[in-house]
């Protein structure tokens, strides 16, 4: 997605790089996935930072967090990609359990293989008790993939 009109910014405080790599030809490049629908509307899909790519196929984890969202004993989710030496990257499902209920990653596991392509399908998965939240209480996935790449995430193959 790109912008541009008088109202944006014109550069990030003394952040050079930053600032051409947002702004160029007089568009600012906000990050941001998204389509135009049938009426002109912009759909956003996804944070392009957040793209996984698994296989040569692009994967946008808001896709699978909103079918976790679904599940009843997920009460929250949060999908990210981890290096994969084969696919180059892997997706890996974390959920947070909904109170009272018994979540099985393998249930959990099936419920969004019937839902979802079959090259969107987590491979990884892991259960947790709290996301790392940012200031305006956003999952920082940056983190959550720092983790895993530290092996500090406990995830098992499903």
């Amino acid at each position: 997605v790109r912008v541009r009109g008088q109202n944006l910014m014109t550069h990030y405080l003394e952040d050079p790089d930053a600032t051409r790599d947002a702004l160029a030809d007089g568009w600012l490049h906000t990050g941001d996935v998204g389509y135009l629908d049938e009426e002109g509307r912009l759909r956003v899909v996804d944070r392009l930072k957040d793209l996984i790519l698994r296989g040569g196929n692009n994967v946008y984890p808001s896709e699978i967090e909103a079918v976790l969202a679904e599940h009843p004993d997920v009460r929250e989710a949060a999908v990210v990609g981890c290096p994969d030496p084969h696919y180059g990257e892997e997706i890996v499902a974390l959920i947070i359990p909904n109170p009272g209920r018994n979540a099985v990653l393998e249930d959990i596991g099936d419920f969004v293989r019937e839902r979802v392509a079959r090259n969107k399908v987590p491979r990884l998965w892991g259960s947790m008790q709290e996301f790392p939240l940012g200031p305006s209480r956003k999952v920082l996935k940056r983190e959550l993939r720092d983790r895993l790449a530290a092996g500090d995430l406990p995830v098992r193959r499903l």
